[in-house]
């Protein structure tokens, strides 16, 4: 897993952005949404509206009995960059030995620097998948559960997965391809389109999608 490209990876932030103006679309009464992370606004449900319509057509693409569920989409500057700053505390309390700049590069691994953070353009969704009567698959980990919590466990291609939950990544995994959009390999759930990270990932010139209000 050392050959993965962070995202706060200069090849990744040299990206330019040329902002196609696409809105943003409720998911809500087009594809399964789990409310663990709402807000009052219901910006989590949101999601630009090419990266809403390949979900449903990756939803399409799925075998009987599975299911996408939809976690978090956009997500508000201010909230993401709460996220980042949080966890960088949590590594610094944890390894006092790393620099700053180690510490940036190792948040990044799991919450997006709010410079590049592809949620506050719409552009990204955590998601998992679930059967016919809603409960959640086995993906191996929980969705949201850093690389310290699960043992590197989040780590999409982790080698101490279960076969079940290795199954599980797999049929995600092939729908999404399926359908353009690519996976930040640290974790499993996070799936981006026209973000800076999708135009590292496919040779894009530029990403499509950049920060937006909601």
């Amino acid at each position: 897993m050392s050959d993965i490209v962070l995202i706060s990876d200069p090849r990744v932030t040299s990206l330019p952005v040329e902002e196609c103006g696409e809105p943003l679309h409720d998911v809500r009464g087009r594809l399964r949404v789990d409310g663990r992370l709402a807000d009052d606004a219901g910006a989590y449900a949101h999601l630009r509206e090419g990266v809403l319509a390949r979900l449903e057509d990756a939803q399409a693409l799925l075998p009987a009995g599975y299911h996408i569920v939809v976690v978090e989409g956009f997500r508000p500057p201010a909230l993401q960059r709460t996220y980042f700053e949080d966890y960088k505390d949590e590594l610094r309390a944890a390894f006092p030995e790393m620099s700053p700049e180690e510490l940036h590069s190792a948040a990044s691994r799991y919450v997006s620097p709010i410079e590049v953070a592809p949620h506050t353009a719409g552009a990204a969704v955590d998601l998992t998948l679930c059967g016919d009567d809603g409960v959640e698959l086995d993906m191996g980990t929980a969705v949201n559960d850093n690389p310290e919590q699960s043992g590197g466990a989040c780590y999409t291609d982790a080698p101490g997965i279960g076969d079940d939950a290795r199954q599980n990544r797999k049929v995600l995994g092939a729908a999404l391809e399926a359908v353009g959009l690519v996976n930040y390999p640290t974790e499993w759930w996070h799936w981006s389109y026209g973000d800076r990270y999708w135009a590292m990932t496919t040779g894009a010139s530029a990403a499509i999608y950049g920060p937006v209000g909601f």
